[in-house]
């Protein structure tokens, strides 16, 4: 295989290697064998553009024209002059599929669903990153530069992903294609300069030890992978030395911000589950914020940071929306008619420096905010999200909200709501399994309008359905997470908002998730600290006239609203009987312990700062079988790679040094094996091999270098001595003990080094580097062999041609 063949192959290899981020950011993973048909295709095109030859702005002209037609082929073969040929119709396909593939990227959690969109950006981004890296590094033979499209690559992938655990992997993956191709460039420029350092070539059969010259330069490819393996170490170690990014909607920098100025942009899907799982289970219940309120009671004031609208059947998410600058006074509440009760409180709040999001918690509904920074405001679920990286660190400030006191007659006779909002708040997937609607029609059998459907439901999960609240169940988002949680029925906030939300969408009430914070602890200075544990998910439903209605299924968190009890009036007094306590009238708001801890320890909230571990799936079913292998075999080469100089090393030492044979030739092998044992040895130990000199001369520098005692140095030479009659002798005497000589060297070596160098030795052996110039030997040896092939073919061939055009004639 030629030089630009290899790099050719390494280039479109690298790309590959890089694009492997991408798989887990969309289910299924089919475009990426796609993306591999077409990239060889690409690459391919570009070969024989250079093997022609033609001129290098020509060859990646002619490589873009080739992408451009496979694209079309692929995605808009129907707008197409004969299904191949690009036009203006084409064009317009691909910007309306670019255009949806966005949208779809911006609507949609990770794993997002495979859309044209979506796939025509993958593929074609992977197309372009290949285009760039062959054109850079093999084309132009500047491999270097490649790495930048690659990183832009693989930084595209990190920056959408959600951090799982497998990043670390997909980085050495790129990184690996990445210092391949620097490898093979380095492999065929120094091919071209010929031999850099003089010597015989090396005969068939010798055993090569520092006897003599390894043709072709290996010291400069060898320095490249010292530097390579270094830089990549360089890049390994130094991330994890720098301050870690706390991702996530409650706990640090979650969230997703608007882009740009201005009275447009939009927001992003947010999924809350990861992060309020982690904020429920802190060791420390960490303050987050402080407030002070005019409010008469805080037992209602829970701090609403966003709603999640969207349900696709697996989780609930925010939806894609336009937000605005954010007006003076806010608008009225959707659907709250006058005649409603409200009162209008004054809330001063102050987050803590170490509570850096981009969703402002805030009473709802707020009807002013006054606060410093680039914030903006989103009209549906009237939430205030900060611009271009503003964040909720150390703000303070200052938000006037309604406390909407319905009545159960208002909220019993509210008239059915608008369409185009039932349409969208109902919405229901397929996926969703039956249990979830059976289940919710036999709960609220009896019910005469949509509000007791919403009480009926409510009461299930809090007391009559027989449900627990326990952090210790696995969070799950998966298809089957509802079904399994009503089955189990023990779960903790997100469990019990998300079911209670899809059985109210499924008898038609609209409904939507809120998230955010219980009202905290009430402090002796007379303000209300909320911490990471009062982080809570709530179902908010809708009834007109009242507009957004909150409602708490979930038992022991938070307070039931008083207009969903059916046992206390309507604006009547908090019964102290009732189940849910207020969380300003408890020493803490955190999860409940266990039911075996013991009253004093509750009390005292010692049961609660164990800070139970759970671990959060991706799936409601658990990691897939695939997932699982994947990590192991991960693992596994974590584990084994760093080992493989070390066990290649080792079974050489025992392959050298094993007795066998009896004739001279065998006699002569395992004298030369021995020798090439001590070498390697004292390679090793830094003594690098020097194939100029005789095996005397090698021996008393291996003895002057590694400061050898009397004993390992006439071991070297006894071993040197014995392969010098094996070389010059006409008749070579046989030599027993060398391998006990070795071992003295070995020893002797062992003794006079540091710590360090002993350790290196061990683990690191310099000496492994012969496997790869083995592997190097017989790759070069085998295209021999195929070419030799060829060419005899070719030439049977070319004998053959003209007898049979003599015959003919």
């Amino acid at each position: 295989m030629s030089g630009r063949a290899r790099l050719a192959v390494c280039a479109t290899a690298a790309t590959l290697m890089a694009s492997g981020a991408l798989l887990p950011l969309v289910d299924p993973a089919t475009w990426f064998l796609q993306a591999v048909i077409l990239l060889v295709l690409q690459s391919g095109v570009g070969a024989l553009a250079r093997r022609v030859p033609l001129a290098r702005a020509l060859t990646v002209a002619v490589q873009a024209l080739v992408t451009l037609l496979l694209l079309t082929l692929v995605f808009a073969r129907e707008q197409a002059l004969a299904g191949v040929l690009p036009g203006p119709a084409v064009f317009r396909e691909f910007g309306l599929l670019l255009e949806a593939g966005g949208d779809d990227v911006s609507r949609y959690m990770i794993p997002a669903p495979l859309s044209d969109g979506i796939r025509l950006m993958l593929v074609g981004g992977v197309l372009v990153v290949g285009l760039v890296v062959d054109a850079l590094a093999v084309t132009f033979r500047t491999a270097a530069p490649a790495g930048l499209p690659l990183l832009a690559l693989y930084s595209i992938a990190a920056g959408l992903s959600e951090g799982g655990g497998a990043g670390w992997l997909w980085f050495l993956l790129a990184a690996a294609g990445y210092l391949l191709l620097l490898l093979a460039e380095g492999r065929d420029r120094l091919s071209q300069w010929g031999r850099v350092f003089g010597g015989a070539a090396r005969p068939p059969g010798r055993v090569s030890g520092g006897l003599e010259s390894d043709g072709g330069a290996l010291a400069p490819v060898r320095t490249g992978r010292r530097i390579g393996a270094l830089a990549l170490g360089i890049a390994l170690v130094v991330p994890l030395a720098l301050p870690a990014l706390d991702g996530g909607l409650l706990d640090g920098n979650g969230g997703a911000g608007g882009d740009g100025s201005g009275g447009g942009g939009t927001i992003s899907a947010v999924n809350p589950l990861v992060a309020l799982q982690d904020s429920l289970n802190q060791p420390e219940d960490r303050e987050v914020l402080s407030y002070r309120t005019n409010a008469e009671g805080t037992d209602d004031l829970y701090l609403r940071i966003v709603s999640l609208d969207q349900f696709d059947g697996t989780t609930w998410k925010t939806t894609v929306r336009r937000i605005e600058d954010v007006p003076s006074p806010l608008p009225d509440p959707r659907g709250l008619r006058p005649d409603v009760r409200r009162t209008e409180i004054q809330t001063n709040l102050s987050a803590a420096e170490s509570y850096a999001q981009n969703w402002l918690p805030m009473p709802f509904p707020a009807s002013q905010v006054q606060i410093g920074g680039r914030w903006r405001y989103e009209p549906v679920g009237r939430s205030l999200v900060g611009d271009r990286g503003q964040t909720t660190r150390g703000a303070q400030y200052q938000v006037k909200s309604l406390v909407v006191e319905p009545t159960a007659e208002q909220l019993a006779a509210a008239p059915p709501p608008d369409e185009d909002l039932r349409r969208e708040f109902t919405k229901v997937p397929d996926s969703l399994p039956g249990v979830v609607g059976s289940t919710a029609r036999q709960v609220t059998k009896g019910a005469a309008n949509p509000y007791e459907q919403a009480v009926k439901l409510q009461d299930y999960f809090a007391s009559d359905g027989g449900f627990t609240y326990n952090t210790r169940v696995r969070a799950g988002s998966g298809p089957s997470a509802i079904e399994r949680f009503l089955k189990q029925k023990e779960g903790f906030c997100v469990h019990f908002s998300f079911a209670m939300a899809s059985m109210a969408r499924t008898l038609g009430i609209p409904a939507r998730v809120a998230v955010g914070f219980t009202p905290g602890t009430a402090q002796a200075s007379g303000k209300m600290s909320v911490g990471l544990r009062d982080a809570h998910a709530w179902p908010e439903l809708y009834f007109e006239g009242v507009g957004w209605t909150r409602f708490e299924p979930t038992p022991s968190r938070g307070t039931v609203p008083e207009y969903t009890r059916s046992d206390v009036p309507s604006g009547g007094a908090s019964d102290p009987d009732t189940p849910e306590p207020s969380a300003s009238s408890e020493p803490s708001t955190a999860p409940s312990a266990s039911d075996t801890c013991p009253p004093d320890r509750k009390k005292e909230g010692g049961c609660q700062s164990a800070a139970p571990q759970i671990a959060s799936g991706s799936g409601g079913d658990g990691p897939p079988v695939g997932m699982i292998v994947g990590l192991s075999l991960g693992a596994l080469l974590v584990l084994v790679v760093p080992l493989l100089p070390l066990l290649w090393r080792t079974r050489a030492r025992r392959v050298r040094l094993v007795p066998g044979g009896r004739t001279e030739a065998d006699a002569a092998a395992r004298t030369l094996a021995a020798w090439l044992e001590v070498t390697d040895t004292a390679w090793d130990h830094g003594i690098a091999p020097d194939e100029s000199q005789t095996p005397r001369k090698a021996a008393a520098r291996i003895v002057r270098v590694g400061q050898l005692a009397a004993g390992p140095a006439e071991a070297v030479h006894r071993v040197a001595a014995a392969v010098e009659q094996v070389l010059y002798a006409p008749r070579p005497q046989q030599v027993t003990g060398l391998s006990e000589d070795v071992r003295r060297v070995r020893d002797g070596l062992n003794a006079s080094a540091g710590r360090t160098a002993r350790l290196r030795a061990l683990l690191a052996p310099r000496s492994a580097a012969r496997v790869v110039w083995a592997v190097s030997d017989r790759w070069a040896a085998s295209g021999a062999r195929w070419r030799e092939r060829g060419a005899k073919r070719w030439a049977t061939l070319a004998r053959k041609l003209p007898r049979r055009a003599g015959q003919e004639s």
